[in-house]
């Protein structure tokens, strides 16, 4: 196939031209990129982007920021990606969008909520929808201001088209027993590879399934397939690694789904991201892993109001890459996504970083990471 026979299908399947031929055997590092700390944009200090994705008709990225309307109003960027078999060139930004409430106007901070109303959102994960380019992006919600994790459709400029409705299990309440946790909520999104329906994982556990994961023991997400009007089609438990890195003694230790990445009908990758304190007062460490999951003979737990001691298969999962063996620096990756093929015929895949606009004092930066995805 030549190359612009390669380019022509991509954007085909991009389109919903039938389900993308992928096969992930492995991932090999192409370049980096970064963008420094506290950079302003268009107004907008860019920062906290945990979500990016690609649109193979026009070959923009978008990448959406976290940022509650602390720093800048909720938004999101358009960008440029330079990048190769022969490495990693530039990474240009080129607009930033603001995420609009569906009155139309901004959505306010948590200072402005009390004053203003609304929702304060915390985008997560950000999605083209391959019909027709409009976006889908999540938030995980506020438990303390009792606002909903929500799955919203957009228009491309921002503005909202409709929400999808949170299911009862995913719902906050005053009371810590059901329900999100606190910032363990809608974090990884992605559409199915056929582009008619979505998947969205939980970071963590609901409270009805049991502990967050910690330095000795592991915990349970819940990833589900909806369609686009919300109705849920089936649902799965992913079993998510021990804190790596943390002992007993360590400092702060969390590890969690940062986001999802549909393969085909019944596999995915998914990341998962750590942050780690080796030791009390050390300074932060970020771990990542992507793995490869397969949800056939997986058991369907949508009805299953607690995972905690009930008798199912979780998805089947096998490491793809530990991002710490690529001998440099990781920061705290949040993004995933498939990029456009390779001169060779390969797919492509970019991460991309949450620098938390250097909340930990961990010196972080926006770190993005392409890759040659080796066919098994």
């Amino acid at each position: 196939m030549t190359v612009s026979a390669i380019a022509v299908a991509a954007i085909l399947a991009g389109c919903g031209g039938g389900e993308p031929d992928r096969s992930v055997g492995g991932l090999k590092l192409l370049g980096e990129q970064r963008i420094p700390l506290t950079t302003v944009f268009k107004g907008t200090v860019v920062g906290g982007l945990s979500g990016i994705d690609y649109d193979p008709a026009s070959g923009n990225w978008i990448l959406v920021s976290d940022d509650r309307s602390d720093q800048s109003p909720a938004r999101f960027y358009t960008a440029r990606l330079n990048y190769g078999l022969d490495g990693f060139g530039g990474a240009e930004l080129r607009d930033a969008m603001y995420l609009r409430q569906a009155d139309g106007s901004q959505y306010p901070s948590r200072a402005q909520y009390a004053q203003r109303g609304g929702e304060v959102a915390d985008p997560e994960s950000i999605r083209f929808d391959p019909r027709d380019g409009s976006i889908w992006w999540s938030s995980e919600g506020d438990r303390s201001l009792g606002l909903q994790p929500f799955v919203r459709h957009a228009a491309a400029d921002g503005g909202t088209l409709e929400s999808l409705p949170t299911p009862f299990m995913f719902s906050v309440s005053a009371a810590q027993t059901q329900g999100s946790r606190m910032n363990l909520s809608y974090e990884a999104m992605s559409f199915a590879a056929d582009g008619k329906s979505l998947w969205v994982a939980m970071e963590g556990p609901v409270y009805a399934d049991g502990a967050p994961a910690t330095a000795t023991s592991g915990a349970v997400s819940r990833i589900t397939r909806h369609d686009l009007t919300g109705t849920m089609k089936a649902q799965y438990a992913y079993r998510i690694d021990a804190v790596p890195g943390a002992t007993p003694s360590s400092g702060a230790a969390e590890n969690g789904v940062s986001e999802i990445l549909a393969i085909d009908s019944h596999r995915l990758l998914v990341l998962e991201r750590a942050v780690v304190q080796p030791a009390p007062g050390q300074t932060i460490q970020f771990h990542a892993r992507i793995y490869e999951i397969d949800t056939d003979g997986a058991t369907d737990v949508s009805r299953l109001a607690s995972l905690a001691d009930a008798g199912y298969t979780p998805v089947k999962k096998r490491l793809v890459l530990d991002l710490t063996t690529l001998g440099i620096r990781i920061d705290c990756i949040e993004g995933m996504a498939w990029g456009p093929r390779l001169a060779n015929g390969h797919h492509s895949i970019v991460l991309v970083s949450d620098d938390n606009f250097d909340a930990f004092g961990a010196g972080q930066v926006t770190q993005l990471l392409a890759f040659e995805v080796l066919p098994k």
